[in-house]
């Protein structure tokens, strides 16, 4: 099984967030679009197109189908918008499979069809296009880490990543999002607040950061308490997609699912060794680090997913926390080559972000491997820089921008 990569999706589903979606709903209930007394809402992805009928798969994973007749109002708009002011008409023909669309429709009679009043869509070009905006925002003006402390007061959140401290300042403009304990999907995620942040939390944040980039003022945060897990392989279920292991701190096994949405990357052995390096000495070659908008920035290291310079995945000397040169430690790691569940042997040592789930079993975010020379390193500080490697449900950034 080929385990998909995906980064930072901090997991905005389908061009619709929780707060899209509460626009939308006002959109058809304060005057904004006509509304049809006890008509069915539906929001959901459009899996089948025939003529003017339409299958909709809900959010909730039901399957739905409505007819459209000539009197039918449809609706084209952009990704992000909040309301309907800018919305242009369309015709049922403009609606094409994968599309993102809310209808509001009355209910077909013994499992009939219903009749679709009004379609609200959103195209799957225009979505990918704001997901690919919003992805590299957040590379650009994104950090995360483990939460040391929250002062309210203050409205600051301290996070470390690896040696490395970071302020995220928030104001009353701020979004919050939480996981939910049970799922790794950012579309699960809640509307939160600060008071909700605690220490111990992984983190990730959106802003302006402070030209030595030790300050961030956010515009969004999103948060959720995971399970860090250091361990060696014990074995691997390709068929049910998961891989058991001994976690070194409990010494006991641990089965960890492998989702769509997991992400499994594998350190080049130089850069291992330049990370540990790093944590056991966080002063050294602090000179590496530099004060300037690149220390920490991202502006100066490949887009996620790419390559350094040659190629060569060599990274490891001077990336580390610090001195990253290759900018965010998470955008770092994310460029470390991806694995297959099936390149994972009995004995390899492994980092893994996880659900909280049980003491027997959880749901993998990331999993790292070629970690050997790091687990010599402190733990805390181990830990600390695994956790700013977590990409928000499974990559974060793309379901912020609003993927399907």
């Amino acid at each position: 099984m080929r385990i998909r990569s995906v980064t930072i999706r901090l997991i905005f589903i389908c061009g619709l967030t929780v707060a899209g979606l509460a626009v939308w709903s006002a959109m058809l209930s304060t005057g904004q679009a006509p509304s049809a007394p006890q008509a069915l809402r539906i929001v959901g992805t459009v899996t089948a197109v025939e003529g003017k009928t339409l299958t909709i798969k809900s959010d909730a994973g039901t399957a739905t189908t409505v007819n459209a007749t000539d009197s039918t109002r449809v609706l084209r708009a952009e990704p992000g918008a909040k309301s309907l002011s800018d919305a242009s008409p369309a015709q049922v023909i403009d609606i094409t499979v994968g599309d993102r669309v809310l209808v509001s429709a009355t209910a077909g009679e013994a499992g009939s069809p219903g009749t679709a009043l009004r379609i609200i869509a959103m195209k799957q070009g225009d979505i990918a296009q704001k997901q690919k905006v919003e992805q590299a925002d957040w590379q650009r003006r994104g950090t995360g880490g483990l939460v040391k402390t929250v002062d309210p007061a203050a409205s600051t959140i301290t996070i470390a990543a690896g040696s490395r401290t970071v302020v995220i300042h928030t104001t009353p403009k701020t979004v919050y999002k939480r996981y939910d304990p049970s799922s790794i999907k950012f579309s699960d995620a809640k509307p939160a607040s600060l008071d909700q942040i605690h220490p111990g939390d992984q983190l990730r944040a959106r802003g302006d950061r402070s030209a030595d980039g030790s300050e961030l003022t956010a515009e969004e945060v999103v948060a959720g308490s995971f399970r860090n897990i250091a361990g060696t392989v014990t074995s691997v279920d390709e068929a049910a997609n998961a891989v058991t292991v001994t976690d070194l701190a409990t010494k006991r096994p641990v089965v960890i699912h492998i989702t769509s949405d997991s992400q499994l990357h594998k350190l080049p052995q130089a850069m291992a060794e330049g990370l540990a390096a790093r944590l056991k000495n966080p002063n050294a070659g602090a000179s590496a680090s530099g004060s300037g908008p690149a220390a920490g920035s991202g502006a100066s290291g490949p887009p996620a997913g790419g390559q350094s310079q040659g190629g060569t995945g060599r990274q490891g000397a001077g990336d580390g926390p610090g001195g990253q040169r290759g900018g965010d430690l998470s955008q770092m790691l994310q460029r470390t080559p991806a694995v297959q569940l099936a390149e994972l042997h009995r004995g390899d040592a492994v980092m893994i972000v996880a659900t909280q789930g049980t003491p027997e079993t959880a749901t993998a975010v990331t999993l790292l491997a070629g970690v050997e020379p790091i687990l010599t390193a402190p733990s805390s500080a181990s830990q600390s820089m695994f956790s700013a490697s977590w990409n928000l449900g499974g990559g974060g950034a793309s379901e912020a921008a609003g993927t399907p």
